[in-house]
C-alpha cells in the first residue's frame, strides 16, 4: 500500500496509472460492443477524459526530453547514444503534438485534432522504434556474453543439455530484467500508433490489452527503479 500511494504521489505515477485504466476502459467498451450490452458509451467516455486528463499532465514537459538528451551526446557506446537520443527528441515533438490536442480537447483555440493526433502518433512511433532498435542491442550483447554458457561448445545432444540450457537462459532472463521489461513494454506501445496510423488494423479490444500490458510494465519500473533500463 505504501508503494501505490508513493506512486500516486508522483505526476509519472498518475500519468502510469490514468494510462492503465485508460486502456483497461478500451478493452472493455469493446468487449461490451461485442455483446451487445450496455455501458460502452460510459467506458468510452472515461477512456477520452482519462486520455485529455494524461495529456494535461504531461502538458509542457517536451522541452524536459531535449533537455535531457544533451548529457547523452557523451554516452561511448554509438548505439546507445544515438538510440536514446533520437528516441528523446521524437518522444519531446509526440509530447509537443498532443499539448495542441489538449488545447483543442479543452477548447482553448481551435485545433484540427485529426491532424494533429496523426502528428503525435507519428512522432510516437519513432520513439517507440528508437527504443525497439536500442533493447535489440542489448539483447544481441547478453545473447553474445552468454551464448558459450548457455550452449555447450559440443552442443545440445541430449535432453539433459537442453533442460542446462533452459535453465542458464531463464537465468540469465532474470538478471537482465530491465531489458526484458523494456523490450515488452515497447513491443506492446508499438502496435498502438501503428493501428492508430492505420498501418495495421488491430481492434481496441487487442489495442486496448497491449496498452495494458505496457502500462503495467511502467508501473513495474516505479515501484522497483532497479528494473529500468539506464541510461
Amino acid at each position: 500500500m505504501d508503494k501505490i500511494i508513493k506512486i500516486n504521489n508522483q505526476t509519472a505515477g498518475r500519468d502510469k496509472i490514468a494510462r492503465l485504466l485508460q486502456y483497461i476502459s478500451r478493452f472493455l467498451w469493446h468487449r461490451l460492443q461485442q455483446s451487445n450490452k450496455d455501458g460502452v458509451a460510459g467506458l468510452k467516455n472515461l477512456e477520452f477524459q482519462l486520455s485529455t486528463f494524461r495529456k494535461l499532465l504531461r502538458f509542457g514537459r517536451f522541452a524536459e526530453g531535449l533537455y535531457t538528451a544533451l548529457p547523452l551526446f557523451q554516452q561511448e557506446d554509438i548505439p546507445t547514444r544515438y538510440t536514446i537520443i533520437l528516441s528523446k527528441i521524437a518522444n519531446s515533438l509526440f509530447l509537443l503534438a498532443d499539448h495542441f490536442l489538449w488545447l483543442g480537447r479543452a477548447d482553448i483555440c481551435a485545433v484540427d485534432t485529426e491532424k494533429w493526433s496523426r502528428i503525435s502518433n507519428k512522432y510516437w512511433l519513432y520513439s517507440i522504434t528508437m527504443n525497439l532498435m536500442r533493447d535489440f542491442y542489448e539483447i544481441s550483447l547478453i545473447v553474445k556474453s552468454e551464448k558459450s554458457n548457455i550452449i555447450p561448445k559440443n552442443g545440445l545432444r541430449s535432453f539433459a543439455d537442453i533442460m542446462k540450457a533452459l535453465s542458464k537462459l531463464s537465468l540469465a532472463v532474470q538478471m537482465n530484467q530491465n531489458v526484458v521489461i523494456d523490450t515488452v513494454k515497447n513491443g506492446c506501445d508499438f502496435f498502438i500508433p501503428l493501428t492508430a496510423l492505420g498501418h495495421v488494423k488491430l481492434s481496441p479490444g487487442t489495442v486496448g490489452f497491449l496498452g495494458a500490458i505496457s502500462s503495467i510494465a511502467g508501473l513495474l519500473v516505479l515501484l522497483e527503479p532497479s528494473k529500468k533500463l539506464t541510461p
